[in-house]
């Protein structure tokens, strides 16, 4: 079974986009465009959501 975690080699800020992408089996800056287009589009959601999956989503380093 999967599980999603937060990236700690495929990061640049905090490995959010790295873990998804790699749980999806999809290329992380993929998942890192749609974070940015959804940031400008949207007037921040985008930020506040990366940042609520930040805190929820843990580290692959327990």
């Amino acid at each position: 079974m999967k599980k999603l975690y937060r990236s700690s080699t495929n990061k640049i800020i905090a490995g959010v986009c790295g873990g998804i992408g790699g749980y999806f089996d999809i290329d992380p800056t993929i998942i890192r465009l749609v974070v940015a287009l959804l940031s400008i589009g949207s007037f921040g959601t985008g930020i506040l959501i990366y940042i609520i999956f930040w805190l929820i989503i843990p580290s692959d380093t327990l």
